[in-house]
Parts: structure tokens; sequence; C-alpha cells
């Protein structure tokens, strides 16, 4: 890109400018929107907009002198390309939650200094930790100002897709109870009223659901409910009279989504105000009436639904099994027509995402894909969050691995999978690569712990086979996975970071498996399974308390023309033939022909 031309270069010039006259020294940018998604609406990507970097997590700091972007290893490479003659350096984070942004302000921001950033898109436990590092350095925090707004002319509306309810038999548990157990919790904690921001504890909680935010099927919204009924703060238009109508059967009653500020405000001194202080702006927060007692603490939302129920359990088995089909369909098409054997036409990287999304489209139950289709060759596959465009992708030949990372959207669960497969040779280094990335998946898989066990406590399962070779990848082991929702949802996670209360495992979590090895500039390898936790009968009884396994959900065959046999040990033969043999049982029923024989072939005992 000409570095005289670049748009983002421009922009950062003119808001430079925007700065000087307000006196403003650095303008902070999160990835966040009202609701601290991790996906946003269009109209909150004013980072992506500012920079030209495209990956979902990532912080930007402008400076009059500098400006930096921060992001962790997944994206190292994906920004280093995106922010070429931007004028923005890249600084390479370790996580997510990592403050280097904080240290960079530091140093680049005198004493009385002012940084800005917008207070309704701060989460309110980052401004906590933004305000005082900067006090400690003698610089003024300004959160209620947009100064994005005033260099951005064509910014985005809000969305107004329509609001449609998530119905039985899917819908398993009514609204009316999901209130009612919010409820309880609020009595709990001593709380009048409880405020909700988070998108994907409102569809759930209202079993409600849209299309607000791209492969996630929620709508921008906010909640305010108090002991009998409670207030949705939405978009004109966007609830139809026969939702309102069910709706108000609860006690729920439309409001317009811009008056939840006014409605916070208005609590008093008789009020108690429970929130979730990583789930809320600052902005928001600041709105409480200053009478209110405010009570933090997790939304009791989030750790509802992050609990499947017998019921919802048994919908997600079916979602997988719709899954697995589709994805049987697929891979014998790809096999085929990349067999060297028989003239086929240019198969990209491009066309994997959409040939495999119309199969996924084909079956009952589907939506729409639950993140956008990773399909990565070879060096491509070594960047974890990869994604082939028209201008930047790979065509399919040669000799490589070719790592897929793929979900969909189902009325009866989200699925997540990564699979590799070999084209044409595949080297010893490829295979002892692949192979000790299915160890750390097996081990993890087959754990039994205590129940309250923190999920970041078993992440060295997955990582150990890696460990003893000296190796590793960057990113975490696992994730938790919505009914119907958010591809990533908490509070649990598999990931080297310090354990919370609220991560603990718990019987109906669904968590993703995950671990990897990348070799820049060659491959990626990444096996992912989805996973529910369930008692493990252990035959101890109750004597050392109740221990929890996992069930594999996932229903897919690994191929084992990737494996080196000699570095398995015979368990683990084992577990992967009984695998094998499940995903073979689940889906021959539901698969024919050619998907029928390729299930077969890859299913085949090690």
């Amino acid at each position: 890109m000409d570095t005289r031309t670049s748009p983002f270069r421009e922009r950062v010039t003119r808001l430079r400018e925007v700065l000087a006259r307000e006196g403003v020294q650095a303008l902070l940018v999160p990835s966040a929107d009202p609701h601290l998604s991790e996906y946003l609406p269009e109209r909150w990507q004013g980072r992506q907009w500012l920079s030209g970097f495209t990956g979902s997590m990532g912080t930007l700091v402008v400076a009059q002198r500098a400006a930096a972007l921060f992001t962790d290893s997944r994206y190292w490479e994906q920004a280093e390309r995106e922010l070429e003659g931007s004028g923005i350096e890249l600084v390479r984070i370790a996580s997510a939650a990592a403050p280097a942004h904080l240290e960079w302000i530091v140093e680049n921001v005198p004493r009385g200094g002012t940084v800005a950033v917008d207070g309704q898109v701060l989460g309110l436990a980052s401004a906590q930790a933004l305000q005082a590092r900067l006090e400690a350095a003698g610089i003024v925090l300004d959160t209620g100002r947009d100064l994005l707004g005033d260099i951005w002319p064509a910014r985005p509306a809000l969305p107004a897709a329509p609001v449609y309810e998530h119905r039985p038999p899917h819908a398993v548990r009514t609204r009316a109870e999901k209130l009612a157990a919010v409820r309880e919790a609020m009595a709990r904690h001593g709380a009048t009223h409880h405020f909700v921001s988070t998108v994907d504890d409102i569809a759930w909680l209202l079993n409600l659901r849209g299309s607000d935010v791209e492969y996630n099927p929620v709508f921008l919204a906010h909640l305010l409910l108090d002991a009998r009924g409670g207030r949705l703060f939405v978009g004109d238009g966007k609830v139809g009279a026969a939702e309102r109508a069910a709706l108000a059967a609860d006690g729920i009653v439309l409001a317009p989504y811009g008056e939840a500020g006014a409605a916070l405000a208005a609590l008093g001194e008789r009020n108690s105000l429970l929130l979730d202080p990583k789930r809320v702006t600052l902005g928001l927060r600041q709105r409480v009436g200053r009478g209110c007692a405010v009570v933090q603490a997790i939304n009791p939302s989030t750790l509802a639904k992050s609990r499947k129920t017998e019921a919802e359990a048994a919908h997600v088995r079916e979602a997988m099994a719709e899954d697995g089909a589709a994805m049987c369909e697929f891979y014998a098409w790809m096999e085929e027509a990349l067999a060297p054997s028989r003239p086929h036409g240019a198969v990209s990287e491009l066309t994997i995402d959409e040939r495999l999304s119309a199969a996924r489209a084909r079956r009952p139950g589907f939506v729409g894909l639950s993140f956008s289709t990773i399909a990565g060759f070879n060096a491509n596959g070594a960047l974890p969050h990869y994604r082939a465009t028209p201008e930047h992708h790979a065509v399919l030949e040669g000799d490589g691995l070719l790592l897929i990372d793929s979900g969909g959207q189902y009325l009866g669960g989200t699925t997540d999978i990564t699979r590799v497969w070999p084209l044409g040779s595949v080297s010893a280094a490829m295979k002892r690569d692949f192979t000790l990335v299915l160890k750390g998946t097996m081990a993890l898989s087959r754990a039994r712990f205590p129940r309250g066990t923190p999920g970041p406590m078993i992440d060295a399962l997955a990582r150990a086979p890696l460990w003893a070779e000296g190796i590793d990848f960057g990113h975490g082991t696992g994730h938790g996975v919505g009914y119907f929702l958010a591809v990533h949802e908490g509070p649990q996670t598999i990931s080297r970071t310090t354990p919370e209360p609220q991560m603990a495992m718990e019987p109906g979590m669904i968590t993703s498996i995950e671990p990897g090895l990348y070799r820049p500039g060659q491959w990626g390898v990444r096996i992912e399974n989805l996973v529910l936790t369930v008692p493990a009968h252990t035959g101890e009884g109750a004597a050392f308390g109740e221990f929890l396994e996992f069930e594999t959900l996932t229903l897919c065959p690994i191929d084992t023309r990737c494996i080196e046999p000699g570095l398995l040990r015979a368990d683990e033969v084992a577990w992967l033939n009984a695998y094998h043999a499940t995903v073979r049982e689940r889906l021959a029923p539901r698969v024919h022909g050619a998907a029928r024989a390729w299930l077969e072939r890859r299913t085949a005992a090690l």
C-alpha cells in the first residue's frame, strides 16, 4: 500500500487534528460496543475503520506523535499485513488481557496530559485498571466524549433486523422459569433491580433471538429487571406485536433503546442494583442514581446459561449429528475434487468455505454459521485466525496440510470444530506435529477432575505432550459455547489465566478442547472438539467428593493418515478407535452414497 495515500493514515491524521483542537493527547479505541460484545455491529467497529485491522481482538491507541495496535499471537501476521502504510505500530502482546497498552500510554503521554476514551464502550473493570494506572502517572482520563464521531462521516446506523422467538421444543426452559430463577438470585444479593447489558444473556433469558451481530443470533438491547417485571430497551420496530404481547405476559415491557441510561439514573435511595462489573460499561455505571446501592456480582444468567439441561444437551447432540453429516458430505466431495487421478478445476480456500457452508445449509435446523470459516493451507494454517479473502488466499495444489475451523448455528445448538487434512504427501515432521496435538486433545478429553475445579487448572493437560517436546501454542485451550447463541461464552475457560471462582467446571457446561501447533511460514495443526461436562462414576462413592469428566459431542473423523502411530500409546489408540466407532454409528444413518463411503473409510480402526 502506498503510505502516502493510505486511507487509514489519512484518518489517523484527521483524528490528530481533532485531538489537538480538543486539547487531548491520546485516544484509546477498544474493540467493544455498549454491550461489550466480542463480535461488533458495524457502528462500533471504530478500531477497524481507523486502523484497517480486521481481527476480532485488538486495542488501538493514537497519540500526537505515535500510534499503536496491541494484539496477541493469533493476529500478528494478519495485523502486520493490514497495518502496512497506516503509520500504526504493531505491539505484540501475550494475551488479550495483557496491559501493555497502559504502559505505552504512560510512555507517550506527558504528565498532566489527557487520554480520551468513549466511556459508553469501555468496560467497567477495564476502566478501573486504566484509571488507576493513569492517575499514578499524573494523566487525566476523559470518558465523556466519542471523538471518532467527528471524523467518521458515514458511520453506520444501529442495526434494524427484527427480533424473533426461540420456540419449543428447542427452547426447553420457559421465559418465566428463567426470570424467576434470576429474581431468586437478586433476592439472595438483596437487590431490588438487576441490569443486564450483554446481548447473549438477554437473548437467553427472554428466549429471543436476532441478527444484529454477525454469526451471533442476538440483538442489541439492555434489560432492567425488578421484583415483578422489567423493561427491555430495544430499537423501535424490532419487536413485533406477537413477541411484544408474549413479553408483556411475563411482565416485560418495551422502552426505546437510548433510554436505558435514564432508567438507571431514576433509581434512588430505596433501590439496590445488581450488576456485573465485567459485563457493563463505565458509561452506564456512571448513570446509576447517586442514592442507589450497587451490588457487584456476576450476572446470574451468565452462570445459568452455561449449564445446559439434559433436554438441551439432547438437542445439542442432534445438532452435532446434523453438523457431522454435513461434513461427511463436504469432505467426500473435497477428497474427490482434489484426487490427483481426476482432472478438476482450481479448488481454493475460498471454495472450501463456499462448499462447506452450503453443505451445512442443507441440514435441518440450520440457521447460519457460528463464525467465519477458517480454511488455511500450509503457511496460512499457521495463522490461528486466518481468513481467506478474494485478494489473499491459496489454491489447494501440491503437498501439505489443510486446516479447517468452522461451525454452525442450529436451532438446537452451536457447533465449532477444527480438523486438519493431508493433501498429497505428508512429511514426517507434519505427522509428528499432528500426533502431538492429537495427544493433547485426547489427554484433556479423557480427564477426570473434582467438581468445581477452575478451567485454567486443567489447561496444562492438553499442553503436556507439546511441552515435553519444548513447544507450545499461544491461544487458550478451550472456551465455553452457547446454546444457539455465541460460539464463545463464559464464565468457564480452559486457558493460562488466573483462576476465578466463576470459572469452575460444572455439569452441563459445553467447552471446546483445541490445542494447536503453528510453524510460521510452514503449516499449522489444531484439532478441536466440543465436550459436555458430565458426572464421572469413579467407583469410590462420595468418599472423595464428586468428580466430573467430558463427553465428546463433536462427530467427525480425525484423519489417521496424518498420525505417526509410534508416538501413540495403546490406550490412546483405543480411545481414538472408540471415538471413530461412535462417529460411524451416529452418522451412518444420516449419510448415503459417496458420503457414507467416505465415513466408513475415515473411521476405520487404527
